[in-house]
């Protein structure tokens, strides 16, 4: 807490003399109020931050692929690697194994916040970053999922247990655990730079990352996007798609 912040606004020696309270119990007292009250701002953020969570879920990927463009979109390559796998969507928590090496996924079980998407950025396909018991103390600390530009093992456990893992594809090698890397820096994965914080909104369509800064407008888009396609019939669907795709015909000089 910042002293100078805690004077201003717990002045020591004036609130002594008033209250007869030593000087220093008064500062600690002022420092204790600001910690709680920055508390419990912190967890309303995030409170916030998991409501808005909570409506990406309700998006598909393809919804937010048709907001996003492509660059939001990771290699059509890293899938779901076991089916049907429910929707998923949480913030990024991002970690980068160097060929060969898992080390840092396995710390980062420990360290990523429940909700969270932990983001992997693997060296190569060679050598596995998870196996079952990893994944299944991932999902026991209330991880949402793994997203992997590499190879996992154990699939088997891995969906009996139903933790979502996308990836991109099993090996049964494991890697070594010799190389410390920084967490949740920006990482690139599947072609599409994520930091921590972006939301990552994955099922069998694909997976989409949104960048925090632009999430809010993004999932007012998506929403309304979703809300107008709910309420279109088929039938109004395809009498405006024909029209549409008959004057790029026409503009290209096609006739039946």
């Amino acid at each position: 807490m910042d002293d100078e912040l805690v004077d201003r606004m717990f002045p020591g020696e004036a609130a002594a003399t008033l209250t007869g309270i030593p000087a220093l119990t008064i500062k600690e007292l002022g420092s204790r109020v600001l910690a709680r009250v920055t508390s419990v701002s912190k967890s309303l953020r995030k409170e916030l931050d998991m409501n808005a969570i909570d409506e990406y879920q309700k998006i598909s990927p393809t919804t937010l692929a048709d907001v996003l463009g492509h660059e939001q979109v990771l290699d059509g390559r890293i899938r779901a690697l076991w089916s049907p796998i429910p929707r998923v969507a949480g913030p990024a928590f991002t970690v980068r194994c160097p060929p060969g090496d898992n080390l840092m996924l396995h710390a980062a079980i420990h360290r990523a916040e429940r909700g969270s998407v932990i983001v992997v950025a693997a060296g190569d396909v060679d050598y596995a970053v998870s196996g079952g018991n990893v994944c299944a103390v991932a999902q026991r600390r209330g991880i949402a999922a793994f997203v992997v530009d590499g190879v996992i093992r154990d699939i088997a456990e891995v969906r009996d247990l139903g933790f979502p893992v996308f990836a991109r594809g099993v090996m049964p090698i494991p890697g070594g655990k010799d190389v410390v890397t920084p967490l949740n820096e920006p990482v690139q994965c599947g072609g599409v730079t994520v930091a921590v914080g972006d939301v990552v909104v994955a099922d069998e369509e694909g997976i989409v990352v949104v960048p925090v800064a632009r999430s809010e407008r993004v999932l007012a888009e998506a929403q309304a996007k979703a809300t107008q396609e709910a309420g279109q019939s088929l039938q109004e669907w395809e009498t405006a798609h024909r029209a549409r795709i008959d004057s790029i015909l026409a503009r290209h000089g096609f006739t039946d």
